[in-house]
Formats: structure tokens, C-alpha cells, sequence
């Protein structure tokens, strides 16, 4: 039901990440090789109430497809309806259910990762969303709640059951959030367990990471979620690494500093109702994170959580580079 998984092909989902992976990261991780988008998760209710703000998280741009909305909520009808009006409104290629935030504000509605310890309401959440949406319908789901609750492998039985076209697997429980390392073996259970493709999620940061785990798993794609946060060209490295065999080297500091700006004036030109100093500070934890493996990262850390202006940035760029090297 996925045309992308064919032939052998491994696609490169960019993970959804609430506050991250807006349209704007979303274009620029897409010319870097990511080849499936899964837009930041919306709420069911806000859908049905025609939420503007929560509409808004939907938007994509068409050179960007493949690309899924992903929906929370735990209501099956609601979501159904959410499910009708997206692809009335925006045409998705698929839709994906949020089956894996550990956030306590998403979990305390029922939603994410919650409805790993509700089977029979994960059943029906699945098959309401299935009937209603026009397009296939994925999830994203985590291992289990905690050690005690690892059912990663019944979940995804229950959803390729409920009519599922494919499963995203993060290899941690809710109750880790994002420490320790992800577990592959458990990932690689959920893959064994039904016939749709299972998409393996968790630490992965560079081609090696990728090549390993299709090797040693039978996961059918990738997914790279916070690593691109950072350093995004681990897209690309991780599909030349697939192509090639051969780990590309690292992207130089003015490569990047360009790839910084360069999205920081996508931003600023996408939210015309804002000014310039708003989005830029709306733009600041993701600055902080660029920062991570270029000269003088703490000094740039420090100065990225007060610049307001694309002036600003530019001359920060300017005198990061001219900087002689560290001794």
C-alpha cells in the first residue's frame, strides 16, 4: 500500500519532532535525502473544532511528498472525523497515529503513549482511522509503557490486524523518555511479528548506525529523528553510506553556517505575520542545536540565546568563521 517500499528500497523517514519538524525544517531535510515527511503530531479535537493554530501544523509543500499528518487523540470518533477532514483538506499521502509521546500532557489525554496499556482502545482508535481515511494509515508506536509492559510485538500485531499499512518503532519504553539506548533486539521482535513493513526508530547517527541495523534487523525503513535535529546532513550521509558503502565526510563549519542562515531566512519568510525578532526567538533552541560540533559551540550557545535579528546572525557567522582555530 506504501509505493517507497519497493525493490528492495530502504526509505529515510525524518522522524516527527513537536517544535522541530515544522515546513521549513521539513523542505530542508527533504533536499538533504530524507525521502518519507511525517509532519509535527496535531490533536484530533482541535481538527474537529477547526482549530486555526492546530490547522496550521498540517501544512506541507508538494515538493515534500511522500508526507503524513500525524494525529493524536484517543477518542476513535474524533479522530475519525480528524482523519476525513484532513484528507478533504490537505490530501496527505498517509496518515500516521501518535501511538509513542512520552509527554505528560499528551499521555494524560489518553493520547501517545498511553494507549500502549489500552489494546482494545488502540484497537479501536486504529480501525475508526482506517475506515474513515482515504489514504493509508501508519502509527508510530514506542516498545512498551516500561520494563514490566514491553508488548511492542502485540501492539503491532493489533495494528496491522486493524488494517495498518506500516509501523514506526522508537526502541525505548515511555517510561525511558529518551535516556539509554535504544533497543534494536525489541525493534527487531516487532519486525518478525507481522508483514507490513516495520520502520526501526532510535540512535541513529551516521551511515554506520544505518547500515548495522538494516543488516542485523528485519526492518524494511529508517527512521532519524533527533541526530538530524543537529546535524541534519545525516540524511544524506546516511543514504550515500546505504548507495555506496562509504561514509562521506563531515559537512565544513561554512557549509553549515550557510545551512543555518539559509534557514533562518525560510523562517523568518514563512511567518510574514510575525516580525523578524519573534521568529527569530522562536527559532533559538533550534540555533543552540546547530551550534553542537562547530568551533566555539559553547560561545555560540550563549550568543544564539539573545540574537534577534538576521543581522545579527549573519555577523555572528561572520566572525565565527574569520575566528582563528582554537590552540
Amino acid at each position: 500500500m506504501l509505493p517507497w517500499f519497493h525493490d528492495g528500497f530502504v526509505p529515510l523517514y525524518l522522524a516527527p519532532l513537536a517544535g522541530v519538524t515544522d515546513v521549513v525544517f521539513r523542505q530542508l531535510c527533504k533536499e538533504l535525502g530524507a525521502d518519507v515527511m511525517v509532519t509535527e503530531f496535531v490533536s484530533a479535537e482541535g481538527i474537529v473544532r477547526r482549530d486555526d493554530r492546530t490547522r496550521h501544523y498540517t501544512e506541507f509543500t508538494e515538493e515534500q511528498r511522500p508526507v503524513g499528518v500525524q494525529l493524536f487523540g484517543a477518542n476513535p470518533a474524533s479522530l475519525a472525523e480528524a482523519a476525513r477532514k484532513i484528507v478533504d483538506w490537505k490530501r496527505p499521502d498517509f496518515l500516521d497515529l501518535n501511538v509513542g509521546c512520552p509527554v505528560n500532557k499528551v499521555v494524560a489525554k489518553n493520547g501517545g503513549s498511553s494507549l500502549l496499556l489500552d489494546p482494545p482502545l488502540l484497537g479501536r482508535v486504529a480501525r475508526a482511522v482506517a475506515a474513515a481515511a482515504a489514504v493509508p494509515v501508519t502509527a508510530k508506536i514506542r516498545i512498551g509503557w516500561d520494563q514490566a509492559h514491553l508488548n511492542g510485538p502485540e501492539v503491532c500485531r493489533l495494528l496491522e490486524d486493524c488494517g495498518l499499512a506500516a509501523v514506526a518503532v522508537h526502541g525505548r519504553t515511555r517510561s525511558q523518555g529518551y535516556r539509554d539506548r535504544a533497543d534494536w533486539d525489541a525493534i527487531d521482535q516487532c519486525a518478525a511479528a507481522v508483514r507490513i513493513p516495520v520502520i526501526g526508530n532510535g540512535d541513529l547517527a551516521g551511515g554506520h548506525d544505518v547500515e548495522h541495523r538494516m543488516r542485523t534487523t528485519r526492518v524494511r525503513g529508517l527512521m532519524i529523528g533527533r541526530a538530524a535535529m543537529s546535524y541534519p546532513w545525516v540524511l544524506r550521509e546516511a543514504r550515500e553510506y546505504l548507495r555506496t558503502g562509504h561514509q562521506p565526510e563531515p559537512v565544513p563549519a561554512a557549509a553549515r553556517w550557510e545551512f543555518i542562515l539559509r534557514h533562518a531566512r525560510l523562517a523568518v519568510a514563512a511567518d510574514p505575520r510575525r516580525d523578524e525578532s519573534h521568529v527569530l526567538m522562536r527559532l533559538r533552541a533550534r540555533l543552540m542545536a546547530y551550534s553542537k560540533g562547530l568551533p566555539g559551540s559553547k560561545h555560540l550557545r550563549a550568543r544564539f540565546c539573545h540574537v534577534a535579528s538576521l543581522a545579527e546572525l549573519e555577523d555572528l557567522a561572520g566572525s565565527s568563521l574569520s575566528a582563528p582555530p582554537a590552540a
